[in-house]
């Protein structure tokens, strides 16, 4: 069974837009600022890290449905961590605009940054491995 829908890059680029509307929603609410967990120092930087990673994903995987993996490295790695850099300081700036909220926190876009990082990474990493899982399967079904 094929789920031809997980492969089709507008899912992935729809996924990317909700995160960016989620994430300067969340920036602008001072409702939402996270204490930390008991236990847990700088939970926050967890939280900015595991965002960010999920929001390259997305943005990543939509990238290499679209333009292939075969696309340049400038492309499939530098493009997608210059764009979430981009995001984390925008979100960053914009807290410092908002009431009730702190913003321009270096550590957190230092979070942002590494999560953009791994979620760039893992997401090249995954899309490999699916692509050479697919074509064993493809040559498989055609013997």
């Amino acid at each position: 069974m094929r789920i031809t829908w997980l492969t089709s890059p507008y899912l992935w680029f729809l996924g990317f837009i909700l995160w960016v509307g989620y994430l300067f929603t969340l920036s602008s609410n001072p409702e939402s600022v996270t204490p930390d967990a008991p236990g847990i120092p700088h939970c926050d930087k967890i939280l900015h890290f595991g965002y960010f990673m999920g929001g390259a994903g997305l943005f990543t995987t939509w990238l290499l449905l679209w333009k292939g993996p075969t696309s340049r490295r400038a492309i499939r790695i530098f493009f997608p961590v210059a764009l979430l850099l981009a995001i984390g300081a925008l979100d960053e700036f914009q807290q410092s605009l908002s009431p009730g909220r702190s913003g321009n926190d270096p550590f957190d876009w230092l979070a942002d940054a590494l999560g953009s990082i791994t979620g760039v990474f893992l997401a090249n990493q995954f899309h490999s491995l699916f692509r050479k899982l697919s074509s064993r399967i493809s040559h498989k079904s055609h013997n």
